[in-house]
């Protein structure tokens, strides 16, 4: 009998899964995340690529102009919540970096990346991609203000 007892207690973890605790359900904060019953939302990431005024943007004043404003292109779509993650990519040319963005369209991604100084100016091309992630990722800006010691 003891044995019959605790096979069905470890038949009852194994088949329980511990992400599966409704107890750690926030209906509130799922609900401004903009999650779905996943947990999950649609984004739209765009990868930059190397432009074709790359190479020719060589006064190093004007360059940094250019990323000087892209910086605080990118600092005012954050404040704004359309820009969700954004990052450089490392040692995998032509891509250069990356966003993701707070949208429901191709088409209002491609809007806001055109403001972006850097595109404008050539430095940056760009490939645009609808994707489904968690919502959590619309966290990330609020915690990284917290543990950012030092401004771009």
């Amino acid at each position: 009998m003891k044995i019959r007892i605790l096979l069905s207690l470890l038949a009852a973890i194994v088949t329980t899964p511990a992400w599966a605790d409704p107890q750690e359900f926030d209906a509130a904060l799922a609900d401004k995340l903009g999650a779905d019953q996943y947990g999950m939302r649609s984004y739209v990431l765009v990868t930059l690529v190397t432009g074709p005024n790359d190479a020719t943007l060589t006064d190093k004043d004007e360059r940094n102009k250019v990323f000087a404003y892209h910086f605080a292109n990118m600092g005012r779509l954050a404040d704004e919540g359309k820009l969700v993650l954004v990052s450089p990519l490392m040692e995998s040319p032509p891509k250069r970096g990356l966003f993701v963005f707070n949208v429901a369209t191709i088409e209002e991604a491609e809007a806001l990346v055109k403001t972006d100084p850097a595109v404008a100016a050539g430095v940056f091309n760009y490939e645009l991609t609808k994707f489904y992630s968690s919502a959590a990722l619309m966290l990330i800006n609020e915690t990284h203000k917290k543990i950012q010691k030092t401004d771009i």
